[in-house]
């Protein structure tokens, strides 16, 4: 019950940032450029719920609040919703849908291309984020491919910084999130490496334990 509730409280405030982009459409606040308030606010919350979705793990294991994983599906969606957002104002609003203006902004602006890749990347995720994909694929399999989160966090980091050239204050607060997120999972793959190598050492007579990363 306390995690239904919690995931309705997640769902909702996941939606604030939509609701407060439609109140200011409404109301004229969208400044002199809409289309560009709109494809950075969106793309500013792709990025803010990629780097949540990452910090769940951490947070699980330093709090122990191992329901945290029970949210974490859910905030891995709302990345996707707003990196479709995303996506759709810059195809539609922006380019109308003209695959030439599409193609002469990839060869000209290397950030759309690895805007687009970072895109790309999140679709296979979102489709394989129930528990029959996991299943279907197998619990290792399944890590494995949702791991391309990472993949997916630094190129949009890349993309925000290629993209505002000049000031990089955001783009570098997200790419340190993300470093230190990174960094984490780094030293617990290396830290549950040398248990197992001593385990092997200590009971050479019986199979080395499997550790399970549960890093994604």
């Amino acid at each position: 019950m306390k995690l239904r509730l919690t995931k309705i409280a997640v769902f909702l405030a996941a939606l604030i940032p939509l609701e407060r982009l439609a109140w200011k459409a409404l109301h004229a606040g969208l400044g002199a450029n809409p289309i560009e308030f709109i494809t950075h606010s969106t793309g500013d919350w792709t990025l803010i719920f990629i780097l949540t979705t990452l910090s769940i793990t951490p947070l699980r294991r330093i709090t122990r609040q191992y329901w945290l994983i029970g949210v974490r599906r859910m905030i891995g969606l709302f990345a996707f919703f707003y990196g479709c957002l995303h996506f759709t104002t810059y195809i539609w609003l922006d380019k109308f849908f003209d695959i030439h203006e599409m193609l002469k902004d990839i060869a000209k602006r290397p950030f759309i291309t690895v805007g687009f890749s970072a895109f790309v990347l999140m679709i296979p995720l979102a489709v394989t984020s129930t528990a029959w994909s996991i299943r279907r694929l197998g619990g290792k399999n399944w890590q494995r491919l949702h791991r391309l989160i990472y993949l997916t966090g630094i190129l949009g980091v890349v993309h925000y910084v290629w993209l505002v050239k000049a000031d990089l204050h955001k783009p570098i607060e997200y790419g340190v999130v993300l470093s230190n997120l990174l960094l984490y999972r780094v030293g617990v793959w290396v830290s549950e490496r040398r248990k197992g190598n001593r385990t092997a050492v200590s009971a050479p007579s019986r199979s080395p334990a499997q550790v399970t990363n549960r890093l994604v």
